[in-house]
C-alpha cells in the first residue's frame, strides 16, 4: 500500500478538473513553493511533490492510468512506457521560451524574470549589432545640411579565417564538453535542466587551433572613415541610417547598420516648433504708432518686414518660407515674428512736453470697453 498523497489533493483540484484548472493550480503552487522564493526548509519537498503530481495529471494518458490504477500505475513494472519514472526532464530554454507543456515557460518567467531565448541548434547565422553615434549640429548646419567625415571603430569579419575563428587549413572538432549536442544538462532534485553549452556556445564544434589574427573570435576591430551627409531640416533625435556599416555578423550573418542621431543645439534668437521658427522683435513707440519698414534677421540673412501703423505688443507677422527646410519635401516652414513695443524712458523736459501735447490732442479712450460698477 503506497503512502503517497492523492495527486488531485496535492494540487487542490477535483478529479474532474479541466486542464486549465490543473495548470492554474500548479502555477499558483509553483510560485508559492519554489525553493528560490520560499525560504521554508520543507518548500523544496512540497515543490517536488507538486511537480510530480502535475507531471501526471497534466498528461492525458498518464492521468487516465492514474485514475484507473492510482499510484500503482507508476510502480516499477506497471504502466508500461507511459508510466511516471520518478522525475521530469525539462529543457530550460524550451521552458523559458514557453515551448514546455502546460504553461511552464510563463511560470518560470514570472518566478525568475528570465530572458526569452531559443534552443541552440548548431552554429546559426546572426545579424551583427547596430552602431549609433550622436552628431551635434547648429541651427545653421540644420538650415543648409552638412557633409563631414565620421571616423569610428567597428568589428568586421576576420579576413584570415573568413569568420570561422579557426586557423587556416584546420577543421573543427566535436566539443568535448557537450559531445556535439550543443547543450549541457544539470540535475536539480527531480528535474533536469539543459542550457546552451558554454564551451562551444551551442555550435557542437570547436576549433582545435584558433586563428592567429582574431584569436578564435572570427572578427577583428577596424578603423573606418565614412563620408556622411546630414540633410537640411533634421531635428533633434532625427536618424540617418547607413546599411551594413555596423558590427560584423556571426557565423556568416550580415553586418548591422549604423545610425546617426542628430542633436540640434538651441539658438539664442530662434525657437523652433516643427519647421516654423519663432522670434521676438523689439520696435520703438514711433514705429508702432506710425508704421515702418524694418530689417529682421533670418537663418539665411535678413528680410524686410512692414510694421503696420498702430501695431501693438504681441502682434504676429509671418515671413513665408523663412523657417527650417522641410526634411522630406520641397520648401520650408515660416518665420513668425512677435512684436514687442519698447516704451521710451529717461525723457527730457522737451520730450515730455511733446508727449503731453499729444495726450491732449488724443481723445481716444482705450479703456472704454471696461465695465464699471457702483457700490
Amino acid at each position: 500500500m503506497t503512502d503517497k498523497r492523492d495527486y488531485y489533493e496535492i494540487l487542490g483540484v477535483d478529479k474532474g478538473a479541466t486542464q486549465k484548472q490543473v495548470k492554474d493550480a500548479y502555477r499558483r503552487l509553483a510560485r508559492k513553493l519554489h525553493p528560490d522564493v520560499n525560504p521554508d526548509p520543507q518548500a523544496a519537498d512540497k515543490f517536488k511533490e507538486v511537480g510530480e503530481a502535475y507531471a501526471v495529471v497534466s498528461d492525458p494518458e498518464k492521468r487516465q492510468q492514474y485514475d484507473q490504477f492510482g499510484h500503482q500505475a507508476f510502480q516499477p513494472g506497471m504502466g508500461g512506457p507511459g508510466g511516471y519514472q520518478g522525475g521530469m526532464h525539462i529543457d530550460i530554454e524550451d521552458l523559458l521560451s514557453g515551448r514546455a507543456g502546460g504553461g511552464l515557460g510563463d511560470i518560470f518567467e514570472e518566478l525568475f524574470g528570465a530572458a526569452r531565448g531559443g534552443r541552440a541548434r548548431g552554429r546559426q547565422a546572426r545579424k551583427g549589432a547596430d552602431l549609433q553615434f550622436v552628431v551635434d549640429l547648429s541651427f545653421e548646419d540644420v538650415a543648409k545640411g552638412l557633409n563631414k567625415t565620421l571616423r569610428f571603430r567597428r568589428h568586421v569579419t576576420c579576413p584570415t579565417c573568413s569568420g570561422s575563428g579557426g586557423a587556416p587549413g584546420t577543421q573543427p572538432s566535436t566539443c568535448p564538453v557537450c559531445h556535439g549536442r550543443g547543450q549541457v544538462g544539470q540535475t536539480r532534485g527531480f528535474m533536469t535542466f539543459t542550457q546552451t553549452c558554454p564551451r562551444c556556445h551551442g555550435a557542437g564544434q570547436i576549433n582545435p587551433v584558433d586563428c592567429n589574427e582574431c584569436s578564435g573570435k572570427g572578427m577583428v576591430e577596424k578603423e573606418e572613415s565614412l563620408q556622411i551627409k546630414i540633410p537640411a531640416g533634421v531635428d533633434t533625435n532625427s536618424k540617418v541610417r547607413y546599411e551594413g556599416m555596423g558590427e560584423a555578423g556571426m557565423s556568416g550573418g550580415p553586418p548591422g547598420d549604423l545610425y546617426l542621431i542628430a542633436r540640434v543645439t538651441e539658438h539664442d534668437f530662434f525657437v523652433r516648433k516643427g519647421d516654423n521658427l519663432f522670434c521676438e522683435i523689439p520696435i520703438t513707440l514711433y514705429e508702432a504708432v506710425l508704421g515702418a519698414k524694418i530689417r529682421v534677421p533670418t537663418l539665411t540673412g535678413t528680410s524686410t518686414v512692414i510694421i503696420p501703423p498702430g501695431a501693438s505688443t504681441g502682434e504676429m507677422i509671418t515671413i513665408k518660407g523663412k523657417g527650417m527646410p522641410h526634411l522630406r519635401g520641397w520648401g520650408a516652414g515660416d518665420q513668425i515674428i512677435k512684436l514687442k513695443v519698447i516704451t521710451p524712458s529717461g525723457l527730457s523736459r522737451d520730450q515730455k512736453k511733446l508727449y503731453k501735447n499729444l495726450q491732449e490732442l488724443d481723445k481716444t479712450d482705450v479703456r472704454r470697453h471696461l465695465k464699471t460698477g457702483t457700490r
